[in-house]
Formats: C-alpha cells, sequence, structure tokens
C-alpha cells in the first residue's frame, strides 16, 4: 500500500511538533518545507533520528522548494507571523494573507488534489483566502480552530471539576477570536449536562478562559504562542480524513446555501460542526441554538465578515 503524503507549510513549533506527532502514528511520509531551508531540514533530521528510538517508518524531510511537495494527500499550512505580547488577531491580517495567498498559489500548481488545512491566524479569514486562491471545491478547505477551542474547554471544565477529560465532550463554534462560542447546550460530562456539575458562575468562568486561552499562552510565553495543543488539533483532523472517520468536530468551513443561511453567514469560513472523512467536509449540522447562543453567534459572525471585507480579493 502506497503511503500518503503529508506537507506541513512552516517548520516553526506547530509544524515542527506536528510532523513529530505524524511520523509516530505512520499515517504517512513527511514534508517540511519553509523559507527557512536549514530549519525544515534540520528539524526534519532531528525527528527522523528519534525514529529508531521512538520505532516509527515515517519519513520526514524537510526542503525550500515547492515541487518537493508535489502530489501531496494533505497540506497543513501554519506559515505566518505569529501573535505577539498585546497584538490582535486582526493586526496580523494583512501580513498574513500575503504569506497564505503565496503558499496557496503553490499548493494549486503543485498539489491540485489536496485537502488543505488552515493553521494560520486570523484562522478564519485565512481559509477563506486558502479558499479563493486555490479555487478548490469548498469540501476539500478548511480551518484548524473548533478542535483547539474546544480541547481549552474540555480541559478547563476538567481541571475545575476534577472529572477526566476523557468524560468530557466539549463544543465551541464560531469565529476563532475572542468571541469564539463555546456551547453550554451541547458541552456534556458523561452524556450529562455539564450544568449538573459546574454552577452557572463557574461555567462562566470557564467559558471565559477558552475564549482568552491562547492569548494567556501568549502573555505567559511572551515570546511565541501556542503549539502543542494546536499540533494535536491539527492531528486529530488529518487522521479525521486519512482513516475515513467520520469524524464530527468544529471547523472553520464555508457556508453557502441553505446552511449558510440558516448560520446567516453565507459567503464566509466560520467555526460550525462537521462530519470529516475521507472526502472531507461531507456533513455540516445544523445546531438548534438558544437565544443567548444564537446572539453570540451573530457577533462573531460579524468580526469575521469585518475581516473579510478587508482582504484584497
Amino acid at each position: 500500500m502506497e503511503k500518503k503524503k503529508i506537507t506541513i507549510v512552516g517548520a516553526g513549533n506547530i509544524g515542527s511538533t506536528l510532523a513529530l506527532l505524524l511520523a509516530r502514528r505512520e499515517t504517512a511520509d513527511i514534508t517540511l518545507i519553509d523559507i527557512n531551508e536549514g530549519v525544515a531540514k534540520g528539524k526534519a533530521l532531528d525527528i527522523m533520528e528519534a525514529s529508531p528510538i521512538l520505532g516509527f517508518n515515517s519519513h520526514v524531510v524537510g526542503t525550500g522548494d515547492y515541487k518537493d511537495t508535489a502530489n501531496s494527500d494533505v497540506v497543513v499550512i501554519t506559515a505566518g507571523f505569529p501573535r505577539k505580547p498585546g497584538m490582535s488577531r486582526d493586526d496580523l491580517l494583512f501580513k498574513n494573507y500575503e504569506v497564505v495567498k503565496s503558499v496557496c498559489e503553490q499548493i494549486k500548481r503543485y498539489s491540485p488534489e489536496a485537502f488543505v488545512i488552515v493553521v494560520t491566524n486570523p484562522l478564519d479569514a485565512m481559509t477563506y483566502t486558502a479558499l479563493k486562491v486555490t479555487g478548490f471545491p469548498k469540501e476539500r478547505v478548511m480551518g484548524m480552530a473548533g478542535v483547539l477551542d474546544s480541547a481549552r474547554f474540555a480541559y478547563f471544565i476538567s481541571e475545575k471539576t476534577g472529572i477526566s477529560v476523557e468524560n468530557i465532550n466539549a463544543f465551541v463554534i464560531g469565529g476563532h477570536g475572542d468571541d469564539m462560542v463555546p456551547l453550554r447546550k451541547f458541552t456534556t460530562i458523561a452524556g450529562m449536562p455539564v450544568t449538573n456539575f459546574l454552577s452557572k458562575e463557574e461555567l462562566e468562568e470557564v467559558i471565559e478562559r477558552t475564549r482568552f486561552g491562547g492569548g494567556e499562552i501568549v502573555q505567559l510565553l511572551k515570546t511565541g504562542s501556542a503549539f502543542y495543543a494546536p499540533a494535536a488539533s491539527i492531528l486529530d483532523m488529518v487522521l479525521a480524513i486519512l482513516w475515513n472517520k467520520r469524524e464530527i468536530l468544529s471547523a472553520s468551513v464555508y457556508l453557502d446555501g441553505e446552511v449558510g443561511e440558516y448560520y446567516g453567514a453565507s459567503g464566509l469560513c466560520v467555526g460550525v460542526p462537521i462530519v470529516l472523512g475521507k472526502d472531507g467536509v461531507e456533513e455540516i449540522i445544523k445546531l438548534d441554538l438558544s437565544d443567548e447562543e444564537w446572539a453570540d453567534w451573530r457577533k462573531s459572525v460579524d468580526s469575521v465578515r469585518k475581516l473579510v471585507e478587508k482582504l484584497p480579493l
């Protein structure tokens, strides 16, 4: 059986952590590409030198040349300028638009059949950029944010309740920003409502911490942003596609037609629950939200729309 090929664009902390996680799963061979070719090659070599100890046979190679990424099954875009303390995700808009645009031109040229997972911030606007620049079908272009935001939400609930993370099913939708929408109604502990375990005040505290989870890490690190949990979140999405899991998770995808109207977000990429499998985004699930959640959702969609309208697309 021929091994799948995954390209990771950007050999920074997220890209290199993801390369190691993927290699350990022996899911595919991995090409790590970076404008700093030495960094990509050095990190790839370092990962391969761990293979006799960790016992994996996936191959990781580093490059600075997009020719080496040809015919990738999945391309993950982590390249871009990181958030610095005091910077909003919006400050990154134009800088990262240029990065994502040039990357997507190369993906379109060398891997026209690939699935594209965007990680670069501001996430929803960059996912929209990738969709427009590649011209790929909307099922094959998605942004990773909901998996990460939901994981943070779940961890904070676990920390607060003292109950295993394995019992917690948390859900976050909306734009990947400070007005994301953690869903109270669809967040459960062993199938029971989270409200059985946390008071309204405690839950609000957890929701607030989730919204600013990325910023909390930026403040602590001072010189960078989160990478272990983001890399794990991308791994989850890649495996859902390659192993045809048909997993329900939250991701930023293009909304149009009936589902776009239902969510009042036609023509935008925003985080919603999807079924992710071998054909990419196989279904978008319509959620029956509470009035409060709909109000939060609309606010989140407006934020995304304002950003997208600034893009020269």
